[in-house]
């Protein structure tokens, strides 16, 4: 190294007096408890006017970021809300999930408005029959088969018919008044009891004795009379327009306490053929019932199954004991037609031929080994009244006899969709008909005048 540069060097240590080893690398940016701001320290004041103005800039930042987010949401929500309301009408698509929504509600609440209004409309019409009779008052006893008077032994209770008798309740039914002047619809299994009184109830608690005025031979239907005016009715349906799926609603007497219930469902099967009984033994078959899965209970027998315009399209008349929820229902234009007998002829006129018969299939022809799969096969019962022909019938008349097959009336085929008594129903007494029959392997038209069942 140069002499004159150790010269300067040297010079210079001692105008700053002696050198002491720093304490750290770090010193100058270690914070020093005793050190004192000057006035004249040229690079503080630099430094805080530096954070400050960092510090604005930053907050300046901030604030117009969060201005910027909270515009782009509410535009965005404008946006969503504009768009979904208008733009689906403007290019013809629906709505989407929210208009679905809406429209379920619409529907549901629809729906639940035309139920109430039928319920408003059809349940002054609704009444209740009531089944009385004159029974033996019963007596009853308390006696301890093991003797003594054991108070751990429940004693056994029996009774004994007495000498009086007492008017009690021995069933109840629905029906629905069709005439202002006390005309009243009803199953004819509810009135068959020839023995009983009949008394109605009406929906606003007034009750009056009724008088059996008309019964169906062929069917479940029954006509009462009660002496009163300005009832409220209900009118009827052509149930020929029922559909499958077909909202309906029930009202009835339910269990025989019950009065006036509703239930709702829908048409689960038209044109059923079904065999019914009821309480006092009697079994029927009956043809082109209506089936609905709207509750019906013991009680709602002979009330009406109604649309939703508040129109009867069936009389409540059987349920499936070992179902759920099927019941069925006699379509309103076979009640219509048994209303105008009434009205015209004070009864219900069927029309009969005499015979008893068993509806053939492909499967009884074969185990028959009939020529025919179709017809009605003439047989006889088990018992003597159960003849295949009945005396002094039609039928008889014209030289029908068992084992005959009576093939077509009027020229419609009888099978299992066109019975012979559901063609019958077509015709009124004293109505001629053509029968074509197949006796003993040939065949033959018959000329045969319709006679009137009892």
């Amino acid at each position: 190294m140069p002499k004159a540069d150790t010269k300067k060097q040297t010079a210079r240590k001692k105008s700053l007096g002696p050198q002491e080893p720093p304490s750290s690398m770090d010193a100058d940016i270690v914070e020093d408890s005793d050190y004192k701001e000057s006035e004249t320290d040229p690079i503080q004041p630099s430094l805080t006017s530096d954070l400050n103005i960092e510090k604005s800039l930053r907050s300046d930042r901030r604030s117009r970021l969060a201005i910027t987010v909270m515009v782009s949401i509410i535009a965005g929500l404008a946006a969503g809300f504009v768009g979904g309301t208008y733009l689906p009408d403007l290019l013809g698509v629906s709505g989407g999930q929210s208009g679905a929504s809406q429209e379920q509600k619409i529907i549901v609440l629809d729906e639940e408005s035309a139920i109430i209004d039928v319920v408003k409309k059809a349940n002054p019409a609704v009444v209740s029959i009531i089944v009385n009779k004159d029974l033996p008052k019963i007596e009853q006893f308390l006696f301890n088969p093991f003797g003594g008077e054991d108070f751990f032994i429940a004693p056994f209770e029996f009774s004994i018919p007495g000498d009086e008798f007492e008017t009690q309740q021995v069933a109840a039914g629905s029906g629905f008044i069709v005439s202002s002047d006390g005309l009243i619809v009803t199953n004819k299994h509810v009135v068959s009891d020839e023995e009983a009184d009949y008394t109605v109830i009406t929906h606003n608690g007034k009750r009056y004795e009724a008088k059996v005025l008309a019964k169906d031979p062929l069917n479940d239907l029954a006509f009462v009379k009660i002496d009163a005016t300005d009832l409220p009715t209900l009118e009827f349906a052509d149930s020929d327009k029922v559909v499958l799926g077909q909202r309906v609603v029930a009202i009835g007497n339910t269990l025989g306490e019950l009065r006036n219930t509703v239930t709702t469902g829908v048409v689960s099967g038209i044109g059923r053929t079904i065999t019914a009984g009821d309480r006092l033994g009697s079994i029927q078959q009956l043809d082109e019932v209506i089936q609905t899965d709207a509750a019906i209970n013991p009680g709602n027998s002979g009330g009406p199954l109604l649309n939703l315009a508040g129109q009867v399209i069936g009389v409540n008349t059987a349920i499936d004991r070992s179902g759920q929820l099927i019941g069925f229902s006699i379509p309103s234009n076979e009640v219509s037609k048994a209303l105008a007998d009434v009205l015209e002829y004070g009864r219900i006129l069927r029309p009969f031929i005499g015979v008893r018969y068993i509806l053939i299939n492909e499967a009884f022809a074969r185990s028959r080994e009939l020529a025919f799969n179709y017809g009605a096969l003439i047989v006889s019962g088990d018992r003597p009244q159960d003849a295949g022909v009945s005396a002094g019938s039609p039928a008889e008349d014209v030289g029908l006899q068992e084992e005959d097959i009576i093939l077509e009336i009027n020229g419609k085929q009888i099978n299992e969709q066109d019975t012979l008594i559901r063609l019958l129903k077509d015709y009124n007494p004293g109505d001629e008909v053509v029968l074509t029959v197949s006796s003993g392997g040939e065949q033959r038209d018959v000329l045969l005048t319709l006679g009137e069942r009892e």
